[in-house]
């Protein structure tokens, strides 16, 4: 009997006999494919079910344009008065692996264990209105062979069993996270080549950049990955192009920082900018995320930032 194919490789073997897409025609339909991967998000949940926020909320960037240097407001170490100075999205970048690997702390869940998170969000709608503040709390499925259970702005729900051939991402298993390659390059090419084995002989091309991306922005999503995971998709965000820098940004907690965006180009879903990324602007610690969601006729802004996340025995369980 033969293994199951995922849709990545159905996809590459439809109508293999046709000429191949030339570069512009491919972005255009992979931006096509990523928006309407999201449009389901953007649907107010049912009374009945949890909708999740999804993990591939970070917009996909442009391939015309090149990294920004801008300037931000840095403090001196020695209390005098602060400097401007320019700061790259590059720079913050590789800071933010740098701090990522000096804090990192290795662990090794079992398959019967949970991860466990706390995030807050606040949310404002656009139009108006008063501010409100989420707590969600989740424990999710080691290697999904138990059932999750998942808060998802105040909206609690069980989750099902994963089940054995279903593919998404990214991977809920462990064991599939801990397969992907902690270098930055080689990450990026098994992402853009995805199930199989990766031709790391082929280089990228401007047309691979955007669903690529996409998957690297959806690992940052992922509370806890395995040590040198989230270093790597830091330093991989650094090479793609259309990165911008934005001073003064602040997270859920009114944290000012640094922050990073990716501009898509005009035509695109991501041509005014998607979410940021907020950094310290010292340091350059990941701390949190602004965001704009709809639900509905209502478009809100939105902060987070995970408050809390730890491996844990079983749901309920707090660390």
């Amino acid at each position: 009997m033969s293994e199951p194919r995922n849709e990545l490789q159905l996809l590459r073997e439809w109508d293999a006999d046709t000429p191949p897409l030339t570069d512009p025609a491919r972005a255009r339909a992979l931006f096509r494919l990523h928006q309407a991967m999201l449009t389901p998000t953007t649907l107010a949940p049912a009374p009945s079910a949890v909708r999740r926020r999804p993990v591939l909320r970070m917009a996909v960037a442009g391939v015309a344009a090149a990294a920004v240097a801008t300037s931000v407001v840095v403090a001196e170490n020695n209390r005098s008065s602060p400097r401007t100075q320019p700061v790259s999205a590059t720079t913050v970048l590789h800071g933010a692996a740098a701090e990522e690997r000096r804090l990192e702390k290795p662990i090794a869940p079992r398959d019967d264990q949970f991860i466990y998170t706390k995030e807050v969000i606040k949310e404002t709608p656009t139009g108006g209105g008063r501010t409100r503040t989420y707590v969600d709390e989740s424990w999710d499925s080691v290697d999904g062979s138990k059932r999750s259970y998942v808060s998802e702005l105040g909206q609690k729900q069980w989750v099902p069993v994963y089940p054995p051939n279903q593919t998404d991402w990214p991977p809920r298993r462990w064991t599939l996270l801990k397969q992907l390659p902690t270098d930055p390059g080689k990450l990026l090419i098994a992402l853009r080549d995805g199930p199989g084995k990766p031709d790391f002989n082929r280089p990228m091309k401007a047309a691979d950049w955007p669903i690529t991306q996409v998957f690297v922005s959806g690992l940052l999503r992922t509370p806890v990955l395995p040590r040198g995971l989230r270093s790597a998709a830091y330093e991989a965000l650094a090479a793609v192009p259309g990165i911008k820098v934005l001073p003064h940004q602040k997270d859920a907690d009114g944290r000012v920082g640094i922050g990073i965006q990716y501009v898509g180009p005009a035509g695109t879903p991501w041509a005014h900018g998607g979410p940021v990324l907020v950094f310290d602007a010292k340091t350059y610690r990941y701390l949190g995320m602004h965001d704009r969601r709809t639900a509905g006729w209502t478009t809100y802004e939105q902060w987070s930032y995970v408050a809390a996340s730890a491996v844990v025995d079983r749901v309920m369980q707090r660390p």
